[in-house]
């Protein structure tokens, strides 16, 4: 029988320190997020990052905490709700990191008969920290668990036609009515060496701001997370006629002490007025769920400072969420593979 395991990325139980401080110490642990040896990485982390860390983080999920609790939690299990009635086969939900493990996921399906699981991670442009960290983990558990599961992932979607047609219907959607100077993709940020490990061909040398660094359809894209993003605009902005002056591509959330993808959505956008741009929108198409990263560093901080520099006016474009052609999208996907013999 099959199933599928919807995965995402989770959340700490509650926007406390007390709550926030083990989420952290699991994600940032995780050798796929911080990629140094165990030592140094345990020296980053619980000896200098969970010192200051779990206060500031629980204030921003504060800011952002809803009553049903963690909004990407409650966005991600109000899209399974609405994606299981449309499938034909069973659907859970899991995340890599907080109390909704990949293992309750995996039990769920198989306390319902399912031994054959489509992986699905809710990551349209693929990345060691996102994409295969879940793959990573859950073959882990299969092996542990579930020996007689047998397991198919979903590739990364960033260029699939429905997917786009998703994004691109939300942003014009959402842009109804608003006449921006600049639309603003911001993707989440990876250190460059990230692109790099998961070049299999290990053809990554330089990376040229705003130009592609690899043909989509060679073997050097199919796990370039770089180029995933910027082809994931290219689709969306020729579908919509976006001329080219009037977006960008930028990358947030970066840490300290690496070079990471540039050009960065805070330094950016923290220009822009000075520019003359002073009326912006930005869309996240790196999450389908709107979470800290949407919420708080882009809707609230970002336009915060977009407005103390001189800014106008600011207009987060929230991710897809629950939106009903989504849900139908990913239960189309889902029941194509179910079809399959």
């Amino acid at each position: 029988m099959k199933g599928v395991l919807l995965v995402n990325l989770g959340s700490p139980d509650s926007p406390t320190p007390k709550d926030v401080k083990p989420y952290l110490d699991e994600f940032l642990m995780d050798k796929y997020v911080i990629d140094v040896p165990y030592l140094l990485r345990a020296f980053l982390v619980r000896g200098i990052i969970l010192r200051k860390r779990p206060e500031e983080s629980a204030h921003a999920y504060a800011k952002i905490w809803w009553e049903e609790g963690s909004p990407l939690v409650v966005l991600s299990e109000r899209m399974k709700k609405k994606v299981q009635p449309l499938s034909t086969v069973p659907v859970a939900l899991a995340m890599r990191y907080g109390s909704m493990t990949i293992e309750k996921g995996l039990q769920e399906l198989h306390d319902q008969g399912v031994n054959e699981v489509l992986l699905f991670p809710l990551y349209p442009q693929y990345a060691m920290a996102s994409t295969l960290t879940i793959l990573v983990l859950a073959e882990e558990i299969r092996k542990k668990k579930f020996p007689n599961m047998r397991f198919t992932d979903v590739p990364a979607f960033y260029n699939k036609l429905d997917y786009i047609k998703n994004v691109a219907d939300s942003i014009e959607k959402n842009l109804k009515g608003f006449d921006y100077d600049q639309l603003v993709f911001s993707y989440h940020g990876i250190p460059e060496r990230h692109v790099r490990k998961t070049d299999k061909t290990k053809s990554h040398k330089k990376f040229v701001t705003n130009e592609m660094c690899c043909e989509v359809g060679t073997p050097e894209a199919e796990f370039c997370y770089r180029t995933h993003c910027y082809e994931t605009t290219r689709l969306v902005v020729e579908q919509l006629g976006i001329p080219e002056d009037k977006y960008c591509v930028t990358f947030q959330s970066r840490l300290a002490g690496d070079k990471w993808l540039e050009p960065y959505t805070d330094v950016e956008i923290d220009k822009m007025p000075s520019r003359g741009i002073k009326k912006i929108a930005v869309v996240t198409p790196a999450f389908v769920t709107d979470c800290l990263e949407t919420l708080e560093e882009i809707a609230m901080r970002a336009k915060e400072d977009f407005e103390a520099n001189g800014g106008e006016e600011f207009l987060a474009i929230p991710c897809l969420n629950d939106d009903d052609e989504w849900c139908q999208t990913v239960s189309n996907w889902i029941n194509d593979w179910a079809d399959r013999k």
